[in-house]
């Protein structure tokens, strides 16, 4: 019993910290227009790396690139947001230590830029009319890149709403909206329906189960559900298209 109710508090405890974390990134999302651009330029990266034949390692550096630049940016947050805090007068002291966080997002968003030229300059000199195959040969990267997506297109949504929190609750159902992406992604690199439909029912259980423990409403789950299914449909498409 008392180690049940210790597991209970670990648990509660993880989540808390994971939401607290959340909370922040959603506040700089919300309180930063560099943080606003920084995440569309995430979006539009890695929805234009759907249409190059990335190899693992490039895919890895575009990656690390893209997560420096929005850790530097948070960093800077933190640190103008402490300074302001501790004073309110001019201080060189304070200035140097705003001017030094602007400087490492300068660097990491210049570093992002080289890496970007670097890996896509080289594919679009190499760039042939089969981008079909290459995009089909890469359907696992394609369902990485649905799923980055949709967990962004939640927290974006989940922000402007302003409701639940990051992990539980609001406006749309962040894990009804990832099964459907993962079910639609299944069914779109498959031709069997047997698998098709597991996917699927594994999709309704998960919306069943949010609905069930009041975590969301019904049309919370449902949007969540369609959010998920269109962004894997248009994802492909954009692959199949092309």
């Amino acid at each position: 019993m008392f180690k049940s109710n210790k597991d209970k508090k670990i648990k509660q405890g993880f989540t808390k910290s994971v939401n607290a974390a959340i909370e922040g990134i959603l506040y700089t999302f919300r309180s930063e227009r560099n943080m606003k651009f920084h995440y569309l330029a995430c979006f539009i990266v890695l929805i234009a790396s759907l249409f190059f034949d990335f190899s693992k390692m490039e895919f890895i550096v575009l990656l690390g690139a893209i997560t420096m630049v929005v850790i530097t940016e948070m960093i800077n947050t933190a640190v103008e947001k402490t300074v302001d805090m501790v004073t309110q007068e001019y201080n060189p002291l304070a200035k140097i230590a705003k001017d030094v966080a602007a400087g490492a997002v300068l660097v990491s968003a210049i570093y992002s830029v080289a890496v970007a030229y670097i890996l896509f300059y080289k594919k679009l000199t190499l760039l042939t009319g089969n981008l079909v195959y290459r995009i089909r040969e890469s359907e696992l990267h394609i369902t990485l890149i649905c799923i980055v997506v949709v967990l962004i297109a939640v927290v974006v949504v989940k922000a402007i709403t302003f409701t639940g929190t990051p992990l539980k609750g609001g406006m749309p159902s962040g894990h009804a909206a990832l099964a459907f992406a993962i079910a639609t992604s299944i069914t779109l690199m498959t031709e069997r329906v047997e698998a098709s439909s597991l996917a699927y029912l594994m999709a309704l259980l998960v919306a069943q189960s949010r609905i069930e423990g009041k975590i969301h409403t019904f049309w919370e789950t449902v949007a969540g559900g369609i959010l998920g299914t269109l962004v894997a449909i248009v994802i492909f498409q954009l692959g199949l298209f092309y």
